[in-house]
Parts: C-alpha cells; sequence; structure tokens
C-alpha cells in the first residue's frame, strides 16, 4: 500500500511539472507583426492591403500560437492559465474595433453607401464570445472571418471589382482614433487602480445643463481586485499588441494623408510607446507594490506607457481634423 501511494504520488509530480512546462511555452507571447503591402500593376501602393492584412495575421497569429486559442478550453493545463487568455481577450477586442470601423468608415465613401458583404461578416463572425467552445466554437468562427476578410482583400486589389474599396481619408481614420482613445482611456484607468484611488466624479463636468439617469457619489475609492491586478495587465498587453500591428499598417495605407497633415511624427510616437508596452517582463509575478514603495508595480508601468500613447493619440486627432 505504501508503495502504491508513493507512485502514485511520483506520477501526480510529473504530471504537475508536464502540466507547468506546458503552461509556460504557451504563455510565450506573440512577437509584433511586420505590415506587408502590396503594388498594384501601375506600381503604386494598393491602399487598404496593409490594414486588411494586419489584421488577418492578427488574428491568425492568436489562433496558431503555442498552444492555439486558449480562452474556451475546457481541460487543464490552459483550464487553470488566465494570462495568455487575457492577452487573447485583449487583443480580440481590438480586432473587432478595427472590422467595426473598417465596414463602417474605411469601406464606405459616404454615409448612404452600403456596407461591403465581407466585412460585414467578418465583423459579425468576430462578435462570437470569445470562450464559445461547443457549436459554433470561437476558433470556428475567428477561421470564418479571415475566409472573409481575405476576400475583401482580394477584391480591393482587384481593378476589375470597383464595388470594393479602402478609403484613405483623414475622417475616416479619426473615427478610428476616437474607439482607441476611449479603449486607452479605460485601460489606463483599469491598471491605475490596481494600487486604489479615491476618483471625484466629473461625469457632468464641462455643461451646466447636463443630467443624468440616476445620481452618484461626489467621490468614491476605485481598486482593482487583488485576483484581477495580473489579469487586468495583460489584457493590456494583449490589446496594445493588437494595436501596435494595426498602427504600423495605418502609417503605410495613411501615408499620403499623414504627409499632407504633417502628421507621420504624431503616429511614429504612438507606435514607439506602444513598443514599450511590449517589453519582456522578467518576474514571474506582476508585482502590485505601492506607487513609491520598495516593489515595483507593473500595472502602473504600463498605465504611463498607455496614457502616453494616448496623448499622443489625441495630437494626432486634432492634426487630423484641421484643414
Amino acid at each position: 500500500m505504501q508503495m502504491t501511494w508513493k507512485r502514485g504520488g511520483l506520477v501526480a509530480v510529473v504530471l504537475f511539472l508536464i502540466g507547468y512546462f506546458i503552461s509556460v511555452w504557451w504563455s510565450v507571447e506573440p512577437e509584433p507583426l511586420t505590415p506587408q503591402q502590396l503594388n498594384s500593376s501601375t506600381g503604386k501602393n494598393v491602399v487598404g492591403y496593409a490594414t486588411t492584412t494586419s489584421l488577418i495575421l492578427t488574428v491568425e497569429t492568436l489562433l496558431d500560437k503555442n498552444g492555439g486559442w486558449l480562452s474556451n478550453d475546457i481541460m487543464p493545463p490552459s483550464l487553470f492559465m488566465d494570462n495568455m487568455p487575457a492577452f487573447e481577450f485583449g487583443a480580440i477586442e481590438q480586432a473587432r474595433d478595427l472590422a467595426l470601423v473598417m465596414r463602417k468608415e474605411f469601406s464606405r465613401s459616404q454615409s448612404q453607401s452600403t456596407a461591403d458583404k465581407d466585412l460585414l461578416a467578418a465583423h459579425s463572425k468576430l462578435n462570437i464570445e470569445h470562450t464559445s467552445w461547443l457549436v459554433p466554437s470561437a476558433e470556428g468562427e475567428y477561421r470564418d472571418a479571415i475566409k472573409l476578410l481575405k476576400l475583401y482583400r482580394a477584391r480591393i486589389a482587384d481593378p476589375n471589382t470597383p464595388d470594393a474599396q479602402f478609403y484613405a481619408r483623414a475622417d475616416n481614420l479619426n473615427e478610428w482614433l476616437k474607439e482607441i482613445q476611449k479603449r486607452l482611456g479605460s485601460m489606463s484607468q483599469r491598471l491605475s487602480a490596481s494600487v486604489g484611488q479615491e476618483r471625484l466624479n466629473t461625469d457632468l463636468a464641462g455643461e451646466a445643463e447636463a443630467s443624468q439617469s440616476t445620481p452618484n457619489l461626489s467621490s468614491q475609492q476605485i481598486k482593482t481586485g487583488w485576483w484581477q491586478i495580473d489579469d487586468v495587465f495583460y489584457e493590456t498587453r494583449g490589446a496594445t499588441w493588437a494595436l501596435l500591428n494595426f498602427m504600423k499598417a495605418i502609417e503605410v495605407d495613411f501615408a499620403d494623408v499623414l504627409k499632407k497633415k504633417n502628421a507621420e511624427v504624431s503616429l511614429q510616437q504612438i507606435i514607439r510607446e506602444l513598443e514599450e508596452t511590449q517589453q519582456p517582463v522578467w518576474s514571474p509575478m506582476i508585482l502590485n507594490g505601492s506607487g513609491f514603495g520598495i516593489v515595483a508595480n507593473h500595472s502602473l508601468v504600463m498605465a504611463n506607457y498607455i496614457s502616453r500613447a494616448n496623448a499622443a493619440v489625441i495630437d494626432l486627432t486634432n492634426l487630423l481634423t484641421q484643414g
């Protein structure tokens, strides 16, 4: 009996170690992508090819990285992993935002024009719950979205199909940047709340006659739960990884617009700040020290980069709005 217990304990230890090393391997984050472009028969860059390809490759990378898509796994070791699923969620949220803007803005010449059928279907596929594992599965729907995006990409690259277009205009780009501002602002607030802080209510600031449905407290204590700190951090890592891929592609497709507005440097500053968010994390766990304490606070460091990126996005939006 004692021998049986020893063997059972040894098997449990071996299985634990195997599961641990697999989870470490599956937690390796993908590298930022390099933008791709395609020249037409006239030698000019096909507008929209880089952005569409970046969206395709970003989703493909999430599906084909080590371990594949982990957010909907119901078996160990991925069942006990939370960092990479949080990374995946942050990245897929950015992919959904870009797909939505491509459907509503980039592919339409004016408000009365119809939405592209492939982009419409692709956006719908990307919006499936990222934890769905049965029928339909998240992976299956995302694969279908990739196929539809490739069809759209082929159509905009074909001069014989003028019904498919990608319009690189300042007003279109601004619509996406407004969504980015909201996302980055939310990320910064959630990261900063890792140490807890009292925040004043500014919901109605700036307009004397403004009102809201129900009254709020004049101030309240905001603090991210201890068990959620690493999830918020890695969700932000995933979101900024995807956003970095998209910004590099935007730099290619909107090169003429940015040059006309003298805004190339502003976009490059955004890219630089986003690159800083992808620095290696050498600590085995996300530390949550106080603001000026002995132990580092990784969330506050990340919040700093996010805030600077958001400030650069606001500057870029202002430049694009100017005539």
